[in-house]
């Protein structure tokens, strides 16, 4: 039966705690913020209609603290909780202390978050659901005899990863069997550290690999559909910064089998809420299950922009006990999307963090197709302790060319002065033969970062300049052109230098 939510803990804090609160607001729901010690001016508490102090800087004591978390829920008499993304989005312990408590959780049952949560769990899961597996264990290695016996069967390269978790954590590739047994006591240490769990299983390494991700809804009724996938291959030290859709690697027949495939996962665990299925996909379109993602994902407005879909919102519908708005017949995907995560770090240094006051903030123009999903404001202080991601900047447009050109406008507007940001790197990225074309896979920032990356002819150079010039010209046509002031985060050396001035 559903159930009216009136008021919603939201368990988290910047451009998520923001982007739930707006969402609650527009549905007559009360938002529930809570903050740290570094927060008190967070923009999350500014637009909450309440907050409440959680404790010190550090997460455990603060937004990793389940019972402060549901001690606050119960204080302020809220009907659910969302846990947002990051901290504690996919811990199963928190799902179970809000079901003892009568607490709704914005996001799956405890038991389907904790089968997929244990990556040597999912993978048998999946693979009995028959749903394709990367070859590799199902269940962790224990003894380093016992890993030997299985990179026997697997051969190298390989990848060793940790049970419990992503992000890159415990993770390591493995190209030689005298670099085997030190990176497993390596994976098993960071596993354990960041976990607190050192089971760590293996892989076998897929070459030119995709990350591509497929969006699933479900209800509690039994209905599922997926809304498309997601190209996620532009990563850092194994975390996305850059994602589109849809994906210019795959076909139309890979595209709906992968969505076909998606959906049977997550009927295969019950699941429902709004999840991710993550799939690696090789050089010949070959997919296969990588991990499920059991909460909401950092990059679902470039979902949301091309289906029209606002996944928040059908988050809080389904925990309501509601059924799904629409059928699989009913998405209709149009144009193309693509966002850049405004990261506070400097890409002139190893990409070192850049915390400090925002001196000076000026969001990028909108008009058609321009998003920006930011948890900042001028003035406020990006603190050390938290991941440094300050805002998410959205585009859209009718092809994948005009969302680039849409998104080099944009980040040639946005100023955030007082600390080093990411937006210098995305321009880089934006502007290079390999990206523009679409031909690019997990490796393309770290050839870019060892100079493997081809440079770029001078004539497609300026090709490409006149056709984004063109492209910008003809979006404003009929609009009276204005001088522009020179972005100083436009740092570019050489021939790439100027661009933003003839946008």
């Amino acid at each position: 039966m559903a159930k009216k939510l009136k008021k919603v803990l939201i368990a988290n804090r910047g451009e998520i705690a923001v982007r739930i609160i707006r969402a609650c607001q527009e549905m007559d729901i009360l938002p529930v913020a809570v903050y740290s010690d570094v927060d008190k001016k967070a923009l999350h508490v500014q637009l909450a209609d309440e907050a409440y102090y959680l404790g010190g800087a550090k997460p455990s004591e603060s937004y990793l603290n389940i019972d402060k978390l549901i001690h606050i829920a119960q204080k302020c008499k809220a009907d659910a909780l969302h846990p947002g993304y990051g901290f504690l989005a996919e811990n199963s312990k928190l799902v179970q202390r809000c079901e003892e408590k009568g607490i709704i959780f914005i996001g799956p049952p405890s038991e389907a978050m904790k089968t997929m949560g244990i990556k040597t769990t999912s993978r048998s899961q999946m693979a009995q659901a028959g749903v394709p597996i990367i070859p590799g264990t199902v269940k962790p290695i224990k003894t380093e005899k016992e890993l030997k016996r299985e990179v026997q069967k697997i051969g190298f390269p390989l990848i060793l990863k940790a049970a419990a978790g992503g992000g890159g954590k415990g993770l390591r590739l493995v190209f030689k069997e005298e670099d085997l047994l030190s990176s497993f006591r390596l994976a098993k240490s960071e596993a354990q550290s960041s976990f607190d769990d050192s089971s760590v299983y293996i892989e076998k390494y897929i070459q030119e690999p995709h990350h591509i991700e497929v969006q699933v809804l479900c209800d509690q009724h039994g209905q599922a559909i997926h809304l498309g996938e997601r190209e996620c291959s532009i990563q850092r030290r194994y975390q996305k910064v850059l994602e589109e859709t849809p994906s210019p690697f795959l076909n139309e027949e890979i595209r709906q089998k992968m969505g076909r495939v998606a959906v049977k996962a997550a009927q295969a665990v019950h699941y429902h809420n709004a999840g991710t299925v993550e799939f690696v996909v090789d050089g010949k379109k070959n997919f296969y299950f990588l991990e499920m993602n059991t909460r909401l994902q950092v990059e679902h407005p470039i979902t949301e922009m091309i289906t029209g879909v606002d996944l928040v919102k059908a988050q809080l519908e389904v925990a309501s006990g509601l059924p799904l708005r629409l059928a699989q017949k009913d998405i209709f995907r149009r144009g193309h999307s693509m966002q850049c995560r405004i990261y506070a770090e400097d890409p002139e240094n190893n990409f070192m963090p850049s915390p400090g006051k925002i001196e000076h903030f000026r969001s990028p123009g909108g008009g058609l197709g321009v998003r920006d999903d930011s948890g900042i404001y001028e003035g406020f202080r990006v603190p050390l302790e938290y991941d440094p991601l300050l805002s998410k900047l959205i585009t859209w447009g009718n092809t994948r060319k005009e969302a680039i050109h849409r998104m080099l406008r944009a980040l040639s507007e946005y100023q955030i002065y007082g600390i080093k940001t990411t937006i210098p790197f995305f321009k880089r990225i934006l502007l290079h033969p390999q990206f523009y074309a679409g031909k690019y896979n997990t490796h393309f920032i770290a050839n870019l970062e060892k100079g493997k990356q081809r440079e770029e002819p001078e004539e497609q150079f300026i090709a490409l300049v006149a056709a984004g010039v063109k492209s910008h010209s003809e979006s404003k046509r009929g609009l009276v052109a204005r001088k522009r002031k020179k972005s100083s985060n436009w740092k570019f050396q050489g021939k790439i230098q100027n661009f933003s001035n003839n946008f």
